[in-house]
């Protein structure tokens, strides 16, 4: 009889689930970075995280991304309880099921863009020639097919972004992460990525983006607002529970 894995659990209806999530940081005094957050994103949804500063907006994201553990509470990613798995195989779920955009880009300087957006396939053991081809693939889908072989440092900041897309969805994750990433771009350029992340959202990528800017939340289907720790409310974006009346940003990352 097939036993289950005791990591496994949770709704299968849903990317990430997290229910009554604390953590707390001991750095001298205890800090409550997250204090009770109960929350699901939907498979295929696309949800945007706002709040000011020191509202545990990075803590969230990086619980949802496999790169931290909860003090308590349960945070399920793609059917694995985050919290019972080994650093090894939370380094093999973010590999495979999580990709980043982070606002510096984090691009390796010495690698050219195709190297850049090939190189975590090597979590899947994909050989060299079709790590090339779905690296150039996805490069031709972001608009930079003819910057294959340029270094980030010959790229301006909107061509890097893109590259950074481009590497998180090459392994086809369950889930992208987007921290601030139209923080470092002009505002046309942060458009071109906006509209990116619709496009790989309607092809059925589960999108979260960290984000201090209104109009940069708008483009998701929901907002979740942060407050000192707690969820304050959700907000879907068509306005059916609310528009939120206090500007266009928080004023802080």
């Amino acid at each position: 009889m097939a036993t289950s894995d005791p990591a496994t659990t949770g709704d299968s209806g849903s990317a990430v689930s997290l229910e009554n999530v604390h953590k707390t940081y001991h750095l001298g005094e205890p800090v409550h970075a997250l204090d009770g957050v109960s929350l699901e994103i939907p498979r295929g949804s696309y949800t945007a995280i706002m709040g000011p500063s020191g509202s545990g907006k990075s803590t969230l994201m990086n619980l949802v991304g496999c790169l931290d553990t909860p003090t308590s509470g349960t945070v399920v990613v793609d059917g694995r309880d985050v919290g019972g798995l080994s650093d090894a195989e939370r380094t093999t779920l973010r590999g495979t099921t999580v990709g980043f955009v982070f606002q510096t880009f984090n691009l390796m300087p010495r690698l050219s863009a195709l190297e850049n957006v090939a190189m975590p396939q090597l979590f899947r053991n994909v050989g060299r020639a079709e790590r090339r081809e779905r690296a150039s693939t996805l490069l031709e889908r972001v608009g930079l097919a003819d910057r294959a072989d340029h270094h980030p440092n010959e790229l301006s900041g909107g061509q890097r972004q893109r590259v950074a897309l481009a590497r998180a969805l090459v392994n086809e994750p369950e889930l992208v992460l987007a921290d601030e990433p139209t923080g470092n771009l002009d505002t046309e350029t942060g458009a071109n990525v906006l509209e990116l992340f619709a496009e790989f959202h309607e092809a059925g990528t589960t999108m979260v983006v960290v984000t201090h800017e209104r109009h940069v939340a708008t483009h998701a289907e929901r907002i979740v607002h942060l407050l000192d720790g707690t969820l304050e409310r959700v907000e879907s974006v068509d306005g059916t529970d609310g528009a939120d009346e206090r500007g266009d940003a928080y004023g802080g990352h």
